[in-house]
């Protein structure tokens, strides 16, 4: 079972997302039958089945064993992974293009680079699980709370400056067996923080 998993194809990012679906997944995490399932989410074992059949078919859960149980075979069944993310290529020609309209202080530009993050890396992950390989990945995440927006904006600027700097030291155009890589840099208000002077 893979701790995250990428959803891209569109008909698997419609089965998981039916509410009744995606609350099996999640129940998923630990293998369990139809029977042992109709008890914890209140559906006939039946409904169960339904529902299940649908997600194995789409990959999303797998065949753990087979129990005898008189004359029945009791079907145990897990979730391909313990949780999943639905790549924006689920949603190709509505995808957000960041080259659209770039400006470094829109927040609608900032998704759009989330969306390719996740599509890239996503793709990626996914390449890697078939090679049985790992993706090469650096990530930082923190918080920072600013006095005003005018600290904040210093702070941008401060950043940039030091960002381009790294990029000239270590970008390498046309070094031999080298490999692109991209960078993304964000800074974002916390959800549901407080306002502080507008920064």
């Amino acid at each position: 079972m893979f701790d995250v998993a990428v959803i891209e194809d569109p008909a698997v990012a419609g089965v998981s997302l039916d509410p009744m679906r995606a609350k099996l997944l999640a129940a998923l995490t630990e293998p369990g039958s139809a029977a042992t399932l109709a008890a914890r989410v209140g559906l006939p074992r039946q409904k169960v089945n339904y529902h299940l059949r649908a997600l194995e078919k789409h990959g999303l859960v797998e065949l753990v064993e087979e129990r005898r149980k008189g004359n029945m075979t009791e079907r145990v069944l897990r979730a391909t992974a313990s949780s999943y993310v639905i790549s924006p290529a689920a949603l190709a020609d509505v995808a957000p293009d960041p080259a659209r309209s770039p400006d470094r202080l829109s927040a609608r530009w900032l998704l759009a680079i989330a969306a390719r993050l996740v599509r890239d890396v996503g793709a990626l992950v996914t390449g890697a699980d078939k090679a049985k390989k790992r993706v090469a990945t650096f990530a930082m995440a923190g918080e920072i709370r600013f006095a005003s927006a005018r600290h904040r904006a210093a702070f941008a600027e401060d950043l940039a400056a030091e960002v381009a700097t790294l990029i000239g030291r270590y970008h390498d155009e046309h070094a031999p067996g080298g490999r692109t890589h991209r960078l993304v840099v964000a800074i974002h208000p916390s959800p549901g923080g407080e306002a502080n002077d507008g920064a």
